[in-house]
């Protein structure tokens, strides 16, 4: 026999672990933010290498396509009046990229800023969880309606700070591979960076899922959306 309390525990739980699920999911942006991770450098390269691999006329080309398709996504996103910072962000790196590139003359020098975004991009949520600021919280606090109350609950401070520290170590490996591929001038393990990486990321929003989960459940939380503020 079930005893209520603990169908009520249950309960608790499952309520915890959906409201933390939904906002992860949506940080992955469905099957467009997917394209969007996986087909510009795969576009690149392919492109590239499809025209033969000389650094002049052939990388021009390469850089054309990957620049056309981020104009693709973000058209997109302004067709459907969707937020566009996704897209935006992502032409932005292609340009750059794109630059970079252009002024070696290498492919490979194409994935430069990548490496340089993810390397920072470590050292931020580092910094962020040292300052009492985890960036797991400063994004689901916006997209699970509590905004930055949840700095004034001690369990999700807890919960956002460990939940944080994947991140931290997914941004590592990124770093070190496109290192290692550049490195080697490994074109075709840079073309499948975006699919490898995109990958890594659905891991690592399982492992902080999980985590922020775990962490609520212990305390007998009601979840991220409803912060546990004491009265002042």
């Amino acid at each position: 026999m079930v005893h209520p309390s603990d169908e009520l525990s249950q309960q608790n739980a499952d309520d915890v672990s959906d409201s933390v699920a939904r906002p992860f999911i949506r940080l992955l942006g469905g099957v467009r933010g997917a394209l969007e991770s996986i087909l510009p450098p795969l576009v690149f390269v392919g492109v590239y290498l499809a025209l033969g691999g000389t650094p002049e006329e052939d990388l021009t080309w390469a850089i054309v396509a990957a620049i056309g398709l981020g104009l693709v996504f973000t058209a997109w996103r302004l067709i459907e009046r969707k937020h566009p910072a996704r897209a935006l962000g992502s032409i932005l790196l292609v340009l750059v990229s794109a630059y970079v590139a252009s002024r070696t003359g290498s492919a490979a020098d194409f994935f430069w800023p990548r490496v340089l975004l993810n390397a920072a991009s470590a050292l931020a949520f580092v910094v962020a969880n040292l300052a009492g600021w985890p960036l797991i919280g400063v994004i689901l606090g916006p997209l699970v309606g509590t905004r930055m109350r949840w700095r004034a609950d001690p369990v999700l401070m807890r919960a956002y700070r460990r939940a944080s520290w994947p991140w931290v170590l997914l941004n590592i490996i990124r770093t070190a591979l496109l290192l290692l591929f550049i490195d080697g001038d490994n074109l075709w393990a840079l073309a499948a960076s975006g699919a490898v990486f995109y990958g890594l990321t659905i891991l690592t929003i399982i492992a902080s899922w999980w985590i922020i989960t775990r962490t609520l459940s212990h305390a007998d939380h009601p979840g991220v959306r409803r912060p546990q503020v004491a009265d002042a």
